[in-house]
């Protein structure tokens, strides 16, 4: 793999659209991706989970169901079958046949679009290390390195250990929720430069400065809320991931 010769110091986006820009248009779609340029964000985040041919797509949940006219799960149909649902109908008609595409395409669409990418990987259950190898192949043969506006988070440990252990100038970020036991010992393990945690786990400033003080960006999702964003700047919180990137620029 000719990942990249190497990764420049990790700067953290301010301003981060979630799954596109969710309160924008369909999460985890093309429009989205382009709703959240148009909205004048730089970067956006997205999840990236195995169809059964072994293929990235852009998908949350491991069922269909929520996000898509079909059910049952992801892992269940091929890429080529999850691409032809439609994917935008449940947010609103006018989105209706809007598809669920691959990393791949959206890789094309944020270069494009000269945007960065807040890639998490979102594996199944004891798919982790599969779900980042094929990752990881996306964006080798789609010519992204490190030197690339692109960060590769998750919540999933065993994922993570397979970026650092084969993509190590790839900038890694721990996604964590309440703070979980051993947090530290796994970023500091991971090699991560950032631990972007739920923002209703930070409570005071004290919350964030425990991030900067083990040496992480401290980063937060998902705040939607201007008056509660304003807050957690304040507090030192690097990075913002948002549904409504309107809502929340000039900050």
């Amino acid at each position: 793999m000719s990942i990249g010769p190497g990764a420049s110091a990790f700067a953290a986006p301010r301003l981060i659209g979630h799954r596109g820009a969710a309160a924008l248009a369909p999460e985890n779609t093309l429009v989205s991706i382009r709703a959240a340029a148009e909205s004048g964000v730089g970067w956006i985040e997205i999840d990236a989970k195995l169809a059964r041919d072994k293929v990235p797509v852009l998908m949350h949940d491991a069922q269909l169901d929520r996000t898509t006219a079909a059910t049952g799960p992801v892992a269940g149909r091929d890429s080529a079958d999850i691409g032809r649902l439609d994917a935008g109908s449940w947010f609103h008609p006018r989105f209706a046949g809007e598809p669920v595409p691959t990393l791949r395409q959206c890789l094309a669409e944020c270069r494009s679009l000269g945007l960065g990418l807040d890639l998490e990987i979102k594996p199944d259950k004891g798919t982790e290390a599969a779900t980042a190898a094929a990752v990881l192949a996306v964006l080798d043969d789609a010519g992204w390195t490190a030197d690339d506006p692109v960060f590769i988070t998750s919540f999933a440990i065993p994922a993570l250990r397979v970026i650092r252990d084969y993509a190590p100038t790839f900038h890694r970020g721990l996604l964590v929720w309440k703070f979980p036991q051993g947090w530290q010992d796994a970023a500091r393990d991971l090699g991560v430069v950032s631990v972007i945690s739920d923002q209703q786990s930070l409570k005071t400033a004290a919350d964030v400065a425990q991030i900067a003080a083990g040496g992480w960006v401290p980063m937060t999702y998902t705040v939607n809320d201007r008056a509660r964003a304003a807050e957690l700047y304040g507090w030192g919180i690097a990075g913002i991931v948002t549904d409504d990137p309107p809502a929340l620029q000039g900050l």
